[in-house]
């Protein structure tokens, strides 16, 4: 019907790519990700120790048995959301824990849940700080400021969607300039130059 769009304005100033989770702006992409630059995320998220894993599933198997999956969602749970280990981490080490008598494998609904042994158990029961310290390992991370600064970004995303949606081209233009500014002053202060420099370009 003339004169109806859902969205009148989206597709004006903010192209593709700047949208949460697109390649120039979201939480995840390349410009605008997490402070490693890889992608992987420096405290406490993919790319943490061998030996913080496999403490972290012993932990959660001597709360109850678990398969995989519901390991890897846990582990992200319980650290609201700063660690997130993958697959290729988590199933490796589920083998060794196999290997080493540590726990044991049960289909239950057509799932591989994992149980721990008696020598598992066992210990679990002496190595009880070390394993309760991955948690503390990671909250300890999550607290210095990271876990604010991924809340600001969908925040700011936001607000800058909200403009490219109503805004007047004007508007639109000015918005641009102003995350162009942002992303450049924020690479400076990587480099220890941003508490000086106060241009813009």
């Amino acid at each position: 019907m003339r004169g109806i769009h859902p969205h009148p304005r989206r597709a004006r100033g903010f192209g593709p790519g700047f949208g949460p989770g697109g390649p120039g702006f979201g939480p995840m992409g390349p410009g605008f990700g997490p402070p490693d630059g890889r992608g992987r995320g420096r405290r406490g998220g993919r790319g943490r120790a061998r030996g913080d894993v496999r403490n972290a599933v012993l932990a959660l198997l001597a709360q109850e048995p678990m398969h995989g999956y519901q390991i890897i969602q846990e582990v992200k749970e319980r650290t609201g959301g700063v660690w997130s280990p993958s697959p290729g981490s988590v199933y490796p080490i589920l083998a060794q824990l196999g290997d080493e008598g540590l726990v044991r494998t049960e289909k239950a609904e057509g799932r591989s849940v994992v149980h721990l042994t008696d020598d598992g158990t066992a210990y679990v029961e002496e190595h009880r700080d070390e394993l309760d310290a991955v948690w503390e390992s990671v909250d300890g991370a999550g607290n210095d400021g990271f876990r604010e600064l991924r809340g600001a970004i969908p925040e700011l995303a936001g607000a800058a969607m909200q403009v490219a949606q109503v805004g007047r081209p004007e508007q639109v233009t000015e918005a641009i300039a102003i995350l162009k500014d942002a992303r450049r002053r924020i690479y400076l202060l990587l480099a220890d130059d941003g508490g000086t420099d106060t241009t813009t370009t």
